[in-house]
């Protein structure tokens, strides 16, 4: 239904249309009650007769609405108006990545810092177990500030569904009123393999889709293409994609094996988890990987990349590198008779440690390998979360799950997180992800984690021990 501008729908008056599509229209509005502007969107009066199509504008309520993080679209409310239903949610001040990538590729370093925003909405919805099953550029949305919002949770699975029988291949985004083996879900050209062929997909079929939408984001070009839907299917499930080296010979190495590690066509040798994929990117944008000229820093990526598919350069590389080490094996005895002599160079960095806005900063604490802050932050809702913030950004980036957390202490790999919450010591992965409890730690007050991933902790007060 079209909504006439100065419409109240309970406490929220229409200003103006934004947009329209299959599900619905959408509409810029003012919520009275707190003053602030918002979107509004309805599901078309026709269209609530439709029992398939309310149920999936349900369901994108619902999923969405159970999740709380930066890179997931925020849902304030829902409501119906004149029987037609509507969800409410932040209004966001930007534009869809497609739009951007209609002017062709993206610099390697955006596409990274958007597919590892992506990885981290990604890694919060599916520790609540919500696969999104649809992600694609029209549903990655960027703000002013450059922050990565992920939409539409229109086809989320919430859990498992029963099975029986029907196809739809040509519809862009189709969802029967069951989950059929043999029903295709998403949209063409960003679907799974296991999408595809109508079989149950998990969360490994989202980590496939964000492989697919970073190829398009790093070669300005669909991962899989073709003249009909049919083909496209036909390519996802049979055709490797061409290397992005062959397109953009810039692309670094490491970033390619891990877009081809995101395309595995079987889901088990893909990342298995969306954290996991965020650091893997995380290492791309960390200072020691900003030349991304070398495989070292990702070994256990290597092993997705077909050897006999290696271009002629990266031979050469090798070459070129076997040479320069027999060079240094040569002059390195006299490289440390130099270096016992060279003076020794300090650098001092300073920098401004600022909260959250609208927060109270709490315990700070500096990654060993001095590239990240993890720090206790309090919102102007009370709500105290763990944080993590890389010196080279100043964006920082709750890690949810981490409720009530307290002193934090980094693993001396830099890759998790320490903290106390609720009687307990738990880890979290500094990318995002679902928090583990290792154990029972009443009072905690602080820990240390040594290089033999043993944690020391002191469980209880003083007093109490004594």
């Amino acid at each position: 239904m079209t909504v006439a501008v100065g419409t109240q729908l309970g406490p929220f008056e229409i200003l103006a249309p934004l947009g329209a599509g299959g599900m619905g229209e959408v509409y810029r509005a003012r919520d009275s009650r707190l003053g602030r502007e918002v979107a509004i969107k309805v599901l078309p009066a026709a269209f609530s007769q439709d029992a398939d199509r309310l149920r999936r504008f349900e369901q994108e309520a619902r999923a969405a609405g159970m999740l709380n993080h930066p890179n997931i679209l925020t849902i304030y409310d829902i409501g119906t108006h004149e029987g037609s239903p509507y969800i409410v949610s932040e209004l966001l001040d930007g534009e869809e990545l497609r739009a951007q990538l209609n002017h062709g590729a993206l610099p390697a370093r955006k596409a990274i810092d958007y597919a590892k925003q992506a990885a981290c909405g990604l890694a919060a919805a599916h520790e609540r177990g919500i696969t999104h099953r649809d992600l694609k550029p029209e549903n990655l949305f960027i703000t002013t500030d450059g922050r990565i919002k992920i939409l539409d949770f229109g086809l989320a699975k919430l859990k498992p569904q029963p099975v029986h029988a029907g196809v739809d291949s040509e519809a862009p985004t189709a969802l029967p009123s069951q989950t059929d083996p043999g029903t295709v879900m998403g949209t063409v050209g960003y679907m799974s393999p296991e999408q595809v062929n109508g079989q149950e997909a998990d969360h490994r079929a989202d980590i496939f889709a964000l492989g697919v939408v970073l190829y398009e984001m790093l070669t300005g070009r669909r991962a899989f293409e073709g003249a009909s839907a049919a083909a496209v299917m036909s390519a996802i499930l049979r055709d490797e994609p061409e290397e992005l080296q062959e397109i953009n010979d810039k692309t670094p190495l490491q970033l390619e094996r891990i877009v081809r590690r995101c395309l595995e066509k079987r889901p088990g040798q893909r990342f298995q988890s969306a954290g996991d994929l965020g650091f893997a990117l995380e290492t791309l944008s960390t200072p020691s990987g900003s030349r991304l000229e070398t495989a070292a820093t990702l070994p256990a990526v290597t092993e997705s990349v077909d050897r006999s598919r290696v271009p002629r350069r990266e031979l050469l590389a090798w070459l070129a590198a076997a040479v320069l080490l027999l060079v240094s094996l040569v002059l390195l005895p006299f490289t440390i008779a130099h270096l016992r002599h060279a003076p020794v160079e300090t650098q001092t960095s300073r920098f401004l440690v600022s909260p959250p806005e609208k927060s109270t900063l709490g315990t700070v604490t500096v990654s060993p390998d001095g590239r990240r802050l993890g720090f206790v932050a309090t919102d102007a809702a009370g709500k105290t979360l763990l944080w993590v913030r890389s010196l080279d950004s100043l964006a920082a980036q709750p890690l949810a799950g981490t409720d009530n957390a307290s002193r934090p202490f980094w693993s001396p790999d830099s890759r998790f997180l320490g903290f106390f919450a609720g009687g307990k010591l738990k880890k979290v992965e500094a990318t995002g992800g679902p928090p583990r409890t290792l154990c029972n730690a009443p009072d905690g007050r602080g820990g240390a984690w040594n290089r033999d991933d043993v944690i020391i902790f002191t469980p209880t007060t003083t007093a109490a021990l004594s």
